[in-house]
């Protein structure tokens, strides 16, 4: 078979148009309810958008969770006692300032509308029509719902606005019961809720969203030495995530701009079409949390150190990571449209070890389909495989370009004499002919991380 021609030119995603279409077209990404006009900020993962979410999600976790000692699993309700959130603060700060144009009634959120604007002060004009904006008003995050038989403020609940907080009521049952030893950390993935002002860019603000969350605790005074580490260490992830390096970046937060709970923070930052933006934030949290919830609760959170022969409440360094987001970066980071022999073709260079689609097999002709398909059964014991025979060889290629599929293996009429197959490698386009006895070994090579 001969193999694609030269690619003549590579162009990269400049909005996130093109990428919105691929995956609503390739069963990515839907959005949620779409059939009665949807639901400004919620999304639906698809076939593939859910594979490839998991295969995200799978490779944090083994990086922060399996092939550490120091660190354990956690998975929380996502309804607490309406009291965490009273102690946390949440229920006093977690609101955003937003404006209203008296004209064209568009809704902005303060601090977004400056830094697009480029000012220091509180915007008065709206940048879409020019008509004045009322002043700042509060608007709440959290999302209220009720529990129980009856609606009254004895009953008020609220979705969580994120994971963190069930990991700090929770730390000293987690600590007795796994006898981990300061320092150490608990992870977890989780849905969380906020009722944005403005949800926007596709799936990157959004209403509700998973998080990657990871609490380390650790004494006081180590406080710097595990934030530096935490901070390379989650960079590093991301390059491995297949991420190009020169759109990554680390921004440290202004003063004016700390949460509430936080002494310092430094935010993973991603270049989208939309600028700069953040994927996840290392932040010291100093011993906020647990010391908050000791005085609230009433219950000692404190940790006898039997190596310093010292009790005290440990500071947290914290990881929290969008899942949500990490997938549209490795999205948006994977699209490219090239012209190839004066055709275009449309490719998501994802990293193999995370494509929701890891093999396509295809038989050459449809009376090679018996044998194919038995390839293919064997092949799907190992790997993600979809078997294909409709179309051209050269549109079945195409499909698979663009959903992001590493490698396509084509069974033809010298496979039944020689005992090989051909591969085809996505991105270079090359093809190898490969025995077929030895197939399964070298595509897991290929798709090793």
């Amino acid at each position: 078979m001969a193999n694609d021609q030269q690619v003549a030119e590579n162009l990269e995603l400049d909005s996130l148009d093109d990428l919105v279409s691929l995956c609503k077209r390739r069963g990515y990404i839907f959005q949620s309810s779409e059939i009665y006009g949807g639901l400004n900020g919620f999304w639906d993962y698809g076939p593939l958008g859910v594979e490839l979410k998991n295969n995200v999600f799978n490779f944090w976790w083994d990086s922060v969770v399996r092939r550490r000692e120091d660190v354990v699993g956690y998975d929380a309700s996502i309804i607490m006692q309406p009291k965490v959130w009273e102690a946390s603060g949440h229920v006093g700060n977690f609101y955003d300032m937003m404006v209203d144009c008296s004209k064209c009634k568009r809704r902005y959120r303060v601090d977004h509308l400056r830094h697009e604007l480029g000012i220091d002060e509180v915007p008065t004009k709206c940048p879409n029509c020019n008509g004045g904006l009322n002043a700042p008003r509060e608007f709440g995050l959290m999302f209220e719902t009720y529990v129980g038989s009856t609606k009254d403020s004895q009953s008020v609940a609220y979705l969580r606005p994120e994971t963190a907080q069930a990991i700090f009521v929770n730390f000293r049952n987690v600590q007795m019961s796994t006898r981990m030893k300061v320092p150490f950390g608990i992870a977890q993935r989780g849905k969380a809720f906020r009722n944005e002002v403005t949800p926007r860019n596709f799936t990157f603000r959004s209403r509700e969203f998973e998080q990657m969350e990871m609490e380390f605790f650790v004494h006081e005074s180590e406080e710097k030495q595990w934030f530096d580490y935490w901070c390379e260490a989650r960079m590093e992830w991301y390059r491995d995530l297949g991420i190009c390096n020169e759109k990554l970046r680390f921004r440290e937060h202004d003063a004016d701009e700390l949460a509430h709970y936080a002494r310092y923070t430094t935010d993973v930052e991603y270049q989208f079409p939309f600028g700069y933006q953040e994927l996840e934030g290392i932040a010291n949290r100093g011993n906020f949390d647990l010391r908050m919830h000791n005085d609230h609760s009433g219950k000692d959170q404190t940790y006898f150190d039997e190596a310093r022969q010292e009790k005290y409440l440990p500071s947290v360094i914290e990881i929290s990571a969008g899942l949500d987001r990490t997938v549209l970066t490795v999205l948006a980071d994977a699209f490219a449209v090239e012209d190839v022999d004066g055709e275009e073709r449309t490719v998501l260079r994802l990293a193999p070890h995370i494509a929701p689609r890891q093999v396509a097999v295809f038989p050459l002709s449809k009376k090679l389909s018996e044998q194919t398909r038995k390839l293919a059964d064997d092949l799907q014991r190992r790997f993600n495989v979809l078997y294909d025979e409709q179309g051209s060889i050269g549109k079945r290629y195409r499909r698979e370009d663009e959903v992001g599929t590493p490698f396509c293996v084509t069974f033809d009429f010298d496979s039944l004499d020689d005992g090989q197959a051909t591969v085809r490698d996505r991105d270079t386009m090359q093809q190898v002919r490969v025995a077929l006895d030895v197939l399964d070994e070298y595509l897991a090579d290929k798709l090793s991380p």
